[in-house]
């Protein structure tokens, strides 16, 4: 399986398969705007689900307990104050979190003894804690000017190293999707919003954005002097590239997943809620469609917004008439044999031998 897999990326990077991605992107471009639009129905309708450090509250925490059964905390806060509505999760297999709105010094002291006779330990193994709104709101003040900061760089950055905004604007396009479908997803799982989940969604920004940046470096490779010859367009050059680093695209997505996903599992399903738990989600979410916009949105929509430019457009009409030309003139196998002579892969087809190295001559 693994040298099939091997031998699959050596022919994607040779050419001797090849797929048309960046034809098809209007197909993609209608699965990523249906993504978006799910994901912002979903924080409409669910909505997201601020944790204690964004609504503000008391905090208990039972350890060492026995039988970690929710309804007893539920039952023991609702004995205190009959309007509060715990909030209960568990933290490993001997310990609960409850946490409730804002509560009276006494009522804490009543809450903290109630939980204690309820899972039948001492009031020292139930600590309690009051966490403002404001704590919350400073941390997403400031996770918001540094998005708005890295999305400023980023701009500048990319504008200069590419010397095109049109890449930088792909990016951002594709950043923007990453981002939504990432908080989308978060709001459909339900888990609360803790400032590690914003470390999170700010750490998938990197992440989506290195992975958009090898290909556009390989896109940029293969276009160099695209002008100046007339065997291939730009969209073909540019669809070459996203080709040649599908599997390296692949390879890191899952290598970097794999961790997540163990952190995540772990965070999930053994420890319970935490920090742990919240940025695996994210990252896990963001890694994953991350990978999906920079191989099939990234580059498409550079193309698109490059083939608005005069200089693009014509010289694509003009190979374009150049290989109908060839067609009229021999046929299919006439373009195959240009196809060829230009190194230029033609997606969807296959090379054949004419995609094998060919051998030196012999010396007699």
């Amino acid at each position: 399986m693994a040298s099939g897999f091997a031998q699959w990326g050596n022919d994607l990077y040779t050419g001797r398969r090849s797929y048309d991605i960046v034809g098809k992107r209007r197909l993609w471009f209608l699965i990523g705007a249906v993504l978006v639009l799910i994901s912002a129905v979903l924080l409409v309708r669910p909505g997201l689900n601020p944790g204690i450090e964004f609504r503000g509250g008391s905090e208990f925490r039972i350890n060492e307990i026995v039988d970690p059964a929710e309804q007893p905390a539920i039952d023991a806060v609702t004995a205190v104050s009959e309007e509060e509505e715990a909030r209960v999760s568990r933290i490993g297999s001997n310990a609960l979190r409850v946490q409730t709105a804002t509560l009276t010094s006494e009522e804490v002291e009543e809450v903290r003894t109630a939980l204690a006779e309820a899972y039948d330990v001492s009031t020292d193994q139930v600590t309690s804690s009051f966490i403002g709104p404001t704590w919350g709101a400073d941390v997403s003040d400031k996770a918001l000017r540094g998005l708005l900061v890295f999305l400023g760089l980023v701009t500048v950055v990319m504008t200069l190293y590419f010397r095109n905004w049109r890449m930088a604007a792909a990016a951002l396009i594709a950043l923007f999707h990453d981002l939504v479908v990432t908080v989308g997803v978060y709001a459909a799982v339900g888990w609360e919003v803790t400032p590690a989940t914003v470390i999170g969604f700010l750490t998938i920004l990197g992440y989506s954005l290195y992975d958009t940046v090898v290909v556009f470096d390989k896109v940029r490779e293969n276009t160099v002097g695209v002008l100046d010859q007339s065997k291939a367009t730009y969209a073909e050059r540019a669809n070459l590239a996203v080709n040649q680093t599908l599997v390296r695209s692949i390879n890191t997505s899952v290598v970097a997943l794999l961790p997540v996903s163990a952190i995540l599992f772990v965070g999930a399903f053994i420890l319970g809620a935490g920090t742990l738990r919240d940025i695996a989600l994210a990252l896990f979410v963001g890694m994953a469609i991350g990978t999906f916009s920079s191989i099939f949105l990234a580059t498409p929509f550079e193309v698109a917004l490059r083939q608005g430019e005069p200089k693009i457009k014509e010289h694509t009409e003009r190979v374009l008439r150049s290989r109908t030309a060839a067609v009229a003139e021999g046929g299919e196998p006439a373009l195959a044999a240009a196809a060829r002579a230009s190194g230029q892969i033609r997606p969807g087809a296959h090379q054949g031998t004419a995609a094998q190295p060919r051998r030196k001559p012999s010396k007699r």
